[in-house]
């Protein structure tokens, strides 16, 4: 029996804003590292994920900055 893989588009959160993949052949990390010109938060921010909701990748950008423990 053949082993059928498949791979899902990677999207991006930051809090609730949706951001599309710059490109896939980027790390998470360096996806981050792109949009961080535009949002300069994502320099303290580490990548979580992925999660598969509706047939996506989705990978989150969450700020460490402000958080206690």
């Amino acid at each position: 029996m053949a082993l059928n893989t498949s791979k899902f588009p990677r999207v991006f959160k930051k809090k609730d804003e949706i951001l599309p993949d710059p490109n896939p052949m980027l790390s998470p990390e360096e996806v981050m590292a792109y949009y961080s010109n535009q949002y300069p938060e994502l320099t303290t921010s580490n990548v979580f994920g992925p999660k598969i909701e509706n047939d996506k990748a989705v990978y989150e950008f969450k700020t460490t900055v402000g958080t206690k423990g």
